[in-house]
């Protein structure tokens, strides 16, 4: 059954700029450092929203009976990281996240507007963070495997960008810490993530419920 139209017009823009954007990581294919341009967490937020994007349309379209709650909650998750860890780095030294190194309008939509347009979805039409055990099994699984991917292949493998300490970590900063400051950071990283699980709920189910249930009643 097709939901109503604003919905899916909503839907099919926020799809076009995701896979638009998405491609244009890849307008340009690095082959040095190795990893590419999936070394940083900002394209597996992107990658993950617009497969998010890609099923929400095709359930408003009627093409699948699946929504993916909490792989949207998830991708969420996600995105609300990327957003409060690049915002404070940046404000803290441009420099820490490179940044002034992609064109402005990317940098705003990778680190901004992507995920702004992602939580509008979540929040204010799909319900998300409907399944908390759910969703906490794949922040967990997510929470392991982009260090371990940092750490176990990029870093051995890679020699840029240097720093004090090691090289091959994909943001410079990492590269300064001591093996036991960065697990203290990894650490402290994965706190945040369950706490922005239960932060996405309240949003959800609490603070966003009614003006939902208004938009789906339109």
């Amino acid at each position: 059954m097709l939901e109503n139209k604003l919905v899916i017009y909503y839907r099919t823009i926020v799809f076009l700029i995701a896979i638009f954007y998405w491609l244009y990581q890849f307008s340009g294919i690095l082959t040095d450092p190795f990893g590419w341009q999936f070394r940083y967490l900002t394209i597996w937020s992107l990658t993950a929203s617009t497969l998010v994007a890609a099923q929400l349309l095709g359930f408003s379209l009627g093409l699948t009976n699946k929504n993916w709650n909490s792989l949207a909650s998830a991708a969420t998750v996600i995105s609300m990281v990327v957003v409060i860890q690049y915002w404070r780095l940046h404000f803290t030294d441009p420099k820490l996240v490179g940044s002034g190194s992609i064109p402005w309008h990317q940098q705003y939509y990778l680190h901004l507007l992507g995920p702004m347009l992602l939580w509008i979805d979540a929040f204010l039409i799909l319900g998300a963070f409907s399944n908390l055990k759910r969703i906490s099994f794949l922040i967990l699984i997510f929470s392991i495997t982009y260090p371990l991917w940092m750490e176990v292949i990029l870093q051995p493998i890679n020699t840029i960008p240097s720093g004090t300490v090691t090289n091959g970590l994909p943001y410079p900063f990492l590269n300064d810490m001591e093996v036991f400051e960065r697990f203290v950071f990894y650490l402290i990283s994965i706190m945040l993530n369950f706490l922005l699980i239960y932060f996405g709920w309240f949003l959800s189910n609490v603070l966003f419920l009614k003006f939902r249930n208004q938009i789906h009643n339109l």
